[in-house]
């Protein structure tokens, strides 16, 4: 529902959500007072009412989505975390193949580079269009045909070879992980109960009996900036691989630069 949104950059997102729930704000006051209000018998007294069922509007719509926000928050910082297990993983399985004696060394050693090269280079960009990459898998098999062709004659090399798989096995429970993440985010019915709860929240607030247009213009423009910031967070995080906030490849760079390249 919202997927187009997240290929635009954030210092366009931002703004135009600010414009137009501020719009919308502005133009329904203007309209309401103008055209409905008069037509309706209100009282001074139908006031308490009214802000009644505006305060319980706003509290259940602030409730959802602060819950979604947090929900986003922590979905983001899941991928990262996932990001950064991967990463830790892929280290640890070269420092392990690093332990085999020639040629197996240098091939997996290499396989093992060709695939972060891959990652950093190619399947990154992939993932921040929001598609899942798939030559990581021809890349993962390469390496695994050179682990299993390894056959160990000493205990040390027993203990290594061990060790080696049992670091390759989590290198692919974490890189299923993270691609499982990469096409995650909030489903298309939250985000209408997102714009449509913004919506009936706003338009509530057009209601009241303010004598003075001007501050019940301010009133309303505040109300609209605040619950579009809010929805501008959930926006910038709710796909933590996409975006300008979306996760980088910070961590496999760090290991190939300083690991796999020295």
């Amino acid at each position: 529902m919202m997927d187009w949104v997240f290929g635009w950059p954030l210092w366009v997102v931002g703004p135009l959500l600010e414009l137009l729930l501020v719009g919308f704000a502005l133009l329904g006051v203007r309209f309401v007072r103008a055209r409905v209000l008069p037509r309706l018998r209100v009282t001074h007294d139908d006031s308490h009412f009214v802000g009644t069922m505006v305060h319980s509007i706003m509290v259940f719509y602030g409730l959802v989505l602060a819950l979604i926000a947090v929900n986003v928050f922590e979905t983001y910082n899941e991928a990262s975390g996932v990001v950064s297990a991967e990463a830790a993983a892929l280290a640890a399985l070269y420092r392990d193949v690093s332990g085999y004696p020639e040629p197996a060394r240098s091939d997996l050693q290499a396989a093992l580079r060709d695939y972060v090269g891959y990652t950093i280079r190619e399947a990154w960009p992939v993932q921040r269009r929001g598609r899942v990459p798939t030559a990581g898998v021809e890349k993962m098999d390469r390496f695994q045909a050179h682990l299993e062709t390894f056959e160990p004659r000493t205990e040390g090399e027993k203990i290594v070879d061990a060790e080696a798989w049992r670091a390759y096995n989590r290198v692919t429970e974490v890189r299923r992980a993270r691609l499982d993440r990469v096409t995650i985010g909030l489903p298309g019915v939250m985000w209408l109960v997102v714009l449509l709860g913004a919506a009936i929240s706003l338009s509530a607030s057009f209601f009241f009996r303010v004598e003075d247009v001007r501050l019940h213009g301010i009133l309303v423009m505040l109300l609209a900036t605040f619950v579009a910031s809010v929805i501008f967070v959930i926006i910038a995080m709710d796909h933590p691989f996409r975006g300008d906030l979306g996760i980088p490849a910070d961590s496999y760079q760090l290991i190939y630069d300083h690991l796999m390249n020295r």
